[in-house]
């Protein structure tokens, strides 16, 4: 039986190794982008009954865990505050030193809102440099401004 999200996460995880499965075979197969894809196989996404089914198909997951996949996450559950692994460090480390002048700079184009993360999509590519290869983000959200009442 199986209690949490979690538990289904870790069973990816273990099938995903075992196998040699990479995110973007999962994404091709239920034809999403590898970025939502993984965030789903994660646990921070919700598939939808036809999604799950082929998620559950790659990784040997059961009727259970498929089942699993289709209910509502809890979101942004990061194990710590500060987070400790290195590379999700880095981008705590770019909201903390670059995030008032991404405020600001959105502030100052589009007025008083926000940056959705429900209406939106990222892209992350690797971009080939003489220097070491660089890692390529692009966050794209709609613009939500604050209104009146």
């Amino acid at each position: 039986m199986i209690s949490t999200r979690e538990e289904v996460t870790q069973m990816i995880l273990s099938a995903k190794v075992s196998k040699g499965i990479q995110w973007r075979q999962v994404a091709d197969a239920i034809g999403l982008s590898k970025e939502w894809t993984t965030a789903g196989c994660l646990g921070q996404m919700t598939f939808n009954k036809q999604q799950a089914e082929i998620v559950g198909e790659i990784f040997g997951l059961s009727d259970e865990a498929v089942a699993w996949l289709q209910v509502v996450p809890y979101k942004g559950s990061l194990p710590s505050a500060v987070p400790t692994d290195p590379l999700i460090y880095r981008w705590y480390e770019v909201v903390s030193v670059y995030g008032t002048t991404i405020k600001e700079l959105i502030h100052e184009e589009f007025g008083d809102g926000i940056m959705s993360a429900i209406d939106f999509s990222m892209d992350i590519q690797r971009e080939e440099n003489p220097n070491g290869d660089r890692v390529n983000v692009v966050l794209s959200g709609k613009f939500l401004p604050y209104k009146s009442y």
